[in-house]
């Protein structure tokens, strides 16, 4: 098995596909000391700097996944959640797999 290939999805719930589109599905923790995204006890998990004020963290939330992922911003988008901690992000262009690999979650990791 190649050193970069996904065993299993370490989150299975967060990620599905629909119209095309990948949906991830997260819990988010504003206010946090550094921003970092990681699986949590099946649960995929975002902490961001950025306060629920004015849309700030879903703007975070955003630039921190494009950026993660090595996408444009507009690629990734707020599917549900504005005003919740649980936040589902449609993202255009990625399969799961793909997700995970850029992500760091490999066979390797």
């Amino acid at each position: 098995m190649d050193a970069g290939e996904l065993l299993t999805p370490p989150c299975p719930d967060a990620t599905r596909m629909r119209d095309g589109r990948l949906l991830v599905t997260c819990h988010v923790t504003p206010r946090a000391r550094s921003e970092r995204i990681a699986c949590k006890a099946g649960k995929l998990r975002v902490w961001l700097r950025a306060p629920p004020v004015e849309g700030a963290a879903n703007e975070a939330l955003i630039d921190l996944f494009a950026r993660t992922l090595r996408l444009r911003k507009r690629a990734v988008e707020l599917e549900s959640g504005a005003t919740a901690r649980q936040k589902t992000l449609a993202i255009e262009g990625l399969s799961a797999q793909e997700f995970w690999r850029r992500l760091g979650f490999t066979a390797s990791a």
